[in-house]
């Protein structure tokens, strides 16, 4: 047997690292995210041989262990062993025997949550082969702990939710890791006009948020003012995003996500950096409206709002740099499964 699953990519539109602990547990977080038609794969095949073979093209590892209830976790592939290591231990399962392929639409630190996401990706494919009795709030969790606690990777909790949810959510972080999704519901037209006014561009450059994210927590910590009020205004857009995308006023939209750059710039260094701000010069002498890093900052993507009858100006002008323009869709669903079975011919699969 085999079983495949896919969980989308997001785009942190508002809000950005008011989920990240401890701000969310002092003061409360809002997040306003959407998932996009780039996704993170993941296929586990049966096997007997009493082996564990990992194929991690992102970490590119490709190793094979001999089949275990715990995988060390070594630096290499861990994502995958921490969701395996955490399945048999949580469920009190036999050592399994399997193969594994993982892989993303996205370079890992593109800002498009790929780390977390993977993680739900890993989860949805053993639920749906181990029959575990988890819905889409139960393995955000789950992936959450796996990332956050159990490999101690730094990192807020909205990616993991959004992968696992899909479409556009306004996000409640609280206290003891409670979460609240809130599913938009976007009309078509609103969806479309953000489509063609939304141009997103990848630097070239892919960055690791750690460090990032352990300086805007340490911020906090201390009682920074200056980030710790930057951080009330990035929450408070969330709000005013929410409204801007309901209604349909793109204009509005484009305010907000140029006035949360601004104050994502005071949350940590590192945020910005030459690369960023020469494409975003770029960019807005050629017509963007605003444009805001996605995800922790220092590289990855960046999301660009421009008047749709110039957006190929501005792309023609991003090309000249060393980065790429990536055409993208808004996405409805979130994490899915499926099992393929064999069939009696041969060569034929059947799927389920």
């Amino acid at each position: 047997m085999i079983i495949r699953s896919k969980a989308p990519l997001r785009l942190g539109l508002a809000g950005g690292g008011s989920d990240v602990s401890p701000y969310s547990d002092i003061y409360g977080g809002l997040i306003l995210n959407a998932t996009i038609n780039l996704y993170a794969y993941c296929t586990i095949e049966e096997t007997r041989d009493n082996s564990i073979a990992l194929n991690s093209y992102d970490s590119n590892c490709f190793k094979c262990y001999p089949s275990t209830k715990r995988m060390e976790i070594d630096g290499e592939a861990s994502l995958i062993k921490g969701v395996y290591n955490r399945v048999v231990k949580e469920y009190d399962l036999d050592a399994k025997s399997f193969k594994i392929t993982t892989y993303n639409d996205a370079p890992a630190g593109s800002g498009l949550g790929t780390s977390s996401t993977m993680v739900v990706c890993i989860l949805k494919c053993f639920v749906e082969w181990l029959g575990l009795p988890l819905g889409d709030y139960e393995i955000s969790r789950l992936a959450y702990e796996i990332e956050r606690k159990d490999l101690n990777l730094s990192g807020g909790k909205q990616d993991q939710y959004a992968a696992a949810f899909g479409g556009f959510n306004y996000m409640e972080f609280l206290q003891n890791d409670m979460v609240i999704v809130n599913p938009l519901k976007i009309k078509r037209w609103i969806i479309d006009e953000l489509e063609a006014s939304m141009l997103l561009f990848f630097t070239g450059k892919s960055r690791s948020s750690a460090a990032i994210i352990e300086e805007q927590k340490k911020n906090t910590s201390s009682g920074e003012n200056d980030a710790i009020e930057a951080m009330h205004k990035i929450k408070q857009s969330a709000k005013d995003m929410k409204l801007a995308i309901l209604k349909g006023d793109i204009n509005g939209f484009a305010d907000i996500l140029r006035e949360g750059w601004e104050n994502k710039k005071k949350m940590a260094n590192n945020i910005t950096n030459p690369v960023i701000q020469e494409a975003m010069d770029v960019a807005m002498a050629a017509g963007a409206k605003a444009g805001k890093v996605s995800g922790a900052g220092g590289g990855g993507f960046i999301m660009f709002i421009v008047e749709p009858t110039h957006k190929k100006e501005v792309e023609e002008a991003l090309k000249k740099l060393h980065g790429l323009v990536m055409p993208f869709q808004f996405s409805d669903g979130g994490a899915h499964s499926w099992k393929i079975y064999p069939t009696d011919t041969v060569g034929s699969l059947s799927i389920k």
